[in-house]
């Protein structure tokens, strides 16, 4: 079935869709890693994109229940040059064109992958709208640029819980506070409460075999809420959209910086650095895939690093703050440490899924800020 992608500056491509008919619309965006489409595609920081990928192959090893970073598929599209139908590995359980239908969500193939990368690259990301319903590319397109923009969305109450839940035996459980907004952890480890503003599994996975004992909080939690639970340390999670559209959740997190060690990854790190007076603005394609390099500047370690966000925070002037990783291809901040207090971050992704390993450092180094700050 013939499907047309048109972005809001007029350009389109034609593909087929390979799970049915459908319309759908988000900001196109490019990723360019070879493999870990199931991982990208069940990222909750993609909500609200339509991800083309730069490997031209995808679906050869199928899909499976285990290598999912969210309870279901979050991407508003999936664009590819070919996609296999009869995948080979002893994992898999479904395909990935089965996989995508039952979710509702389009994939497409045939679409010059190659030729929309440059675009975008060239161009910037930029939204656009995926039918198999108009066959008018211009229609399309006008409707592309009627769709609200990345910058100012805050696409972080889309996926971040309603209630509190936790993590155990490597799935999310739902549990009761107490009356008084008290918790009753059931584990000898830390306390650490995260907020999801879109949390990946791998990191609660590599959180736990930290030995955390976490508890997953709305977006909304401010300081006296996380009191009530006595945690011993907070972290801020990765998600999607724009950072500046939380204020009132960067206005929540100072508190919490001078009262429990707190870390972040992604648009948690960019949140940590807006509350200490950072700025954020929005990237002309974003770094999404699994070989960015990015220099630790206090070891000299290149670490070769997996991505995915479309703003970055600026920290420059903030003598309290300083700036631990850089990212080797454009010079953008990926991680720093507060002076005085006992905050660390990184704009990348250390847990990987997908991707490669040389980051994972980060959570070991979480906690032993964690120790050292608590004792615990």
């Amino acid at each position: 079935m013939e499907a047309i992608l048109a972005l809001e500056d007029g350009t389109w491509f034609r593909g087929r869709s390979f799970t049915g008919e459908g319309e759908t619309s988000g900001e196109a965006i490019f990723n360019t890693g070879m493999s870990g489409y199931q991982e990208v595609l069940t990222d909750p920081s993609y909500v609200g994109q339509m991800v083309c990928m730069t490997y031209p192959h995808q679906g050869n090893y199928g899909v499976n229940l285990d290598d999912v970073e969210s309870g279901r598929i979050r991407v508003e599209a999936f664009l590819v040059k070919e996609c296999c139908r009869e995948p080979s590995n002893w994992r898999a359980t479904s395909t990935l064109p089965d996989y995508l239908r039952d979710a509702g969500v389009m994939g497409v193939e045939g679409i010059d992958t190659r030729a929309l990368t440059r675009h975008l690259r060239l161009n910037g990301a930029m939204r656009g709208i995926l039918s198999t319903r108009e066959p008018d590319p211009a229609i399309l397109s006008a409707r592309a640029r009627e769709i609200p923009s990345m910058e100012g969305l805050n696409l972080a109450e889309k996926v971040t819980p309603q209630t509190p839940y936790a993590w155990r035996d490597g799935r999310p459980v739902e549990v009761e506070l107490n009356a008084n907004g008290s918790y009753d952890w059931p584990g000898p480890g830390p306390r650490l409460v995260i907020f999801d503003f879109g949390v990946k599994w791998n990191i609660l996975r590599l959180m736990a075999a930290q030995g955390f004992d976490m508890l997953m909080v709305p977006s909304s939690y401010d300081k006296d809420k996380v009191d009530a639970l006595a945690p011993d340390a907070v972290f801020l999670s990765p998600g999607p959209g724009d950072p500046a559209a939380l204020p009132q959740v960067i206005e929540n997190i100072l508190p919490l910086t001078e009262a429990y060690p707190t870390g972040g990854i992604c648009l948690g790190h960019q949140l940590l650095g807006s509350a200490f007076g950072g700025t954020t603005s929005k990237l002309k394609f974003g770094h999404h895939g699994c070989n960015h390099p990015v220099k630790d500047l206090e070891t000299g370690r290149i670490e070769i690093s997996s991505q995915n966000h479309g703003f970055v925070v600026n920290i420059d002037g903030l003598d309290f703050l300083e700036t631990t990783h850089r990212n080797l291809n454009d010079g953008t901040l990926e991680g720093f440490r507060h002076k005085k207090l006992p905050v660390i971050t990184l704009q990348y992704h250390p847990e990987a899924g997908p991707g490669p390993h040389d980051s994972r450092f980060f959570f070991g180094r979480f906690r032993r800020l964690v120790r050292e700050a608590t004792g615990k």
